[in-house]
């Protein structure tokens, strides 16, 4: 398929201007895009998101159980997973934007991931890459060789490298398939984002349901064979629609503009910025006529110091200037729209933090306590995550319904809560669902020490696992309005040429926050040591509620250094509109 586009004609009437068909030729718009090929798009991260979390959410009782493994190394095994495959969805972004294109980069890295997780399957198979089962009434098992956990290593990483390249471009090219300046496929796009996120949690609830149930009663190799299968399921599908998308054409990664701008400023330091800022290089000094210019941007006195990436330097020869030494005034202050997101960007990564334990040390507790339904029918402990998601998608309809309207007369806004006020409030239910656990916990002990269980860790507390429940639902709901809340911010404060940018930075929040929660699963576990640990092998003689307790102070605090953030940050539309500047409907600016 070409990869470069831009050579060729641009037709009228039923063709687009600005997007093609997988031979090249202009796409016409009643015969490729809209709802028929997003649908395919959609499909393949439904199998992406079904198939991560099918086994990350299980994975950790997979570790402790199977390869022996103890619960602070198990915990840190997922987390690093997770935050690895949301990281490198930079590096997705980056190949898509500068190399490959979306399109094959979703098709690459999809077959990546399927291969990653068939050798996961592969890995519960063969007796060799796992170590023997416990003997009955032995102290300890034998954990994991070292080859045993390389192979699992290769294939946890695989499907991570695989998750990170196809998430990175598939709401891209989803959105790619709509045009943006016809208003009847705008409002379909809008659209097409809804039914992206109910994919997402379609995909989310088999995972934690049907998939955790299998794995546990069925078998590994049945759960991550279905694993398998669904991701290249899900990329024939994706491949079926090659005929029918629109393609885009390459127009580099915003990390190289982030990067030259920085060079250009530092380059020219020691220059004196003049005191008129039309004097500045900008977009109107471009010369080559035939380039697309940017839309231009107002200065602002904010972070000056980057402003010497635009100084004209006529004393340079022509021959001589490049992008390095030489920026528009535009690509400067797009940047600083960047700089003033990050306050925001940390503040958020927090959250992600406490995710981390609904899928690690709260299955664990699961994994304690009386999971009976009936006499017969006993819950997997992962699949309490159901509630975690359950939390999620019930939130989405009541805020639609009950809190927007109340939140319009109360605020006089007609967006309801402002997606930093969102974030907010997902922010505070994190540091609840954080204390709720550790209340959660410390009854559970005081259960365990009651019944004269604390030194079997395989014993069945008589505490019932549903006492979990709130804090799964508590977080689950703070998700709702983090997610959709950081989402909506990055999306729309971002500038309009780094829209993959900001898919960048809101996905690095939550890899983040999975390593920090990593870095303090081990920081504590080698602090308190094996005398008195929090973060004991057996649950029953740890201090599992200090733990929470700890995360839920980190979290309080996080929380009032947001609130100073958000109090700070104006809006981009404000801050043009102060300017004059207006913004329409797809982000064009006009006077």
């Amino acid at each position: 398929m070409t990869t470069d586009l831009g050579h060729l004609p641009q037709t009228q009437g039923k063709t687009l201007p600005d997007s093609w068909d997988y031979k090249g030729r202009p796409a016409e718009r009643f015969r490729s895009g809209g709802w028929t090929s997003a649908a395919m798009i959609l499909g393949v991260e439904a199998c992406e998101r079904l198939t991560t979390l099918g086994i990350a959410v299980n994975l950790v009782t997979y570790l402790t159980g199977t390869m022996h493994l103890g619960n602070a190394t198990s915990a840190n095994t997922v987390t690093n997973f997770l935050g690895t495959s949301f990281m490198l969805c930079l590096f997705g972004g980056f190949v898509a934007d500068t190399f490959l294109g979306r399109y094959l980069t979703i098709a690459i890295f999809a077959t990546v991931q399927a291969a990653g997780v068939t050798i996961l399957t592969i890995s519960t198979l063969i007796p060799s890459l796992r170590p023997p089962k416990c003997t009955p009434g032995a102290g300890s098992c034998i954990p994991a060789t070292g080859m045993q956990l390389t192979v699992l290593h290769i294939a946890l990483y695989l499907t991570a490298l695989g998750t990170g390249g196809l998430k990175s471009s598939v709401s891209g090219f989803g959105s790619d398939q709509f045009d943006e300046t016809d208003k009847e496929e705008r409002s379909l796009m809008t659209s097409f984002f809804n039914w992206f996120f109910f994919f997402i949690s379609i995909g989310s609830l088999l995972a934690v349901s049907v998939l955790v149930y299998i794995q546990d009663n069925v078998g590994r190799q049945w759960g991550y064979g279905i694993c398998a299968f669904a991701i290249v399921f899900g990329l024939v599908v994706f491949l079926s629609g090659t005929r029918r998308y629109r393609f885009k054409k390459l127009v580099g990664s915003p990390l190289t503009q982030i990067a030259t701008v920085v060079v250009a400023a530092w380059n020219n330091r020691r220059l004196e910025l003049p005191s008129d800022p039309s004097l500045l290089y900008n977009v109107d000094d471009i010369a080559d006529g035939n380039k697309k210019k940017k839309v231009k941007l107002p200065h602002s006195k904010q972070f000056s110091c980057l402003d010497k990436a635009a100084i004209n330097r006529p004393e340079v020869a022509p021959n001589m200037l490049n992008k390095w030494n030489l920026v528009t005034l535009t690509d400067v202050e797009e940047v600083k729209l960047l700089i003033r997101m990050l306050p925001i960007w940390a503040t958020t990564i927090m959250f992600w933090s406490v995710h981390a334990q609904m899928a690690t040390f709260s299955v664990s507790q699961a994994e304690t306590m009386d999971r009976h339904m009936g006499k017969s029918f006993q819950i997997p402990p992962a699949a309490m995550t159901v509630f975690f998601v359950g939390g999620t998608l019930l939130t989405v309809p009541v805020y639609d319904r009950l809190i927007v309207p109340i939140a319009r007369k109360v605020l006089k806004n007609p967006q309801g809560l402002t997606p930093l006020q969102r974030i907010g409030v997902g922010l505070v239910l994190s540091v609840v669902g954080m204390v709720t656990a550790a209340l959660n916990e410390i009854k559970r002990l005081d259960v365990a020490r009651q019944h004269g269980l604390t030194d079997n860790p395989k014993a069945e507390i008589p505490l019932s696992v549903f006492w979990l429940v709130p804090q799964f639902f508590i977080v689950g709901a703070g998700e709702a309005f983090t997610y959709i809340g950081q989402l909506d911010f990055f999306l729309r404060e971002c500038p309009k040429g780094m829209k993959t940018m900001s898919t960048g930075l809101f996905l690095s929040t939550l890899s983040l926050g999975f390593f920090f929660s990593s870095v303090l699963v081990s920081i504590v576990h080698m602090v308190t040591g094996e005398k008195n640990p929090w973060l004991a092998d057996n649950l029953n003689q740890g201090k599992l509620y200090d733990f929470y307790w700890l995360i839920a102070i980190l979290s309080a605090l996080n929380v009032v250094i947001y609130l100073v953030c958000a109090k700070w940050y104006v809006y981009k539309d404000k801050r043009l509109a102060d300017e004059g500047i207006e913004l329409d409907e797809v982000g064009v600016v006009f006077h």
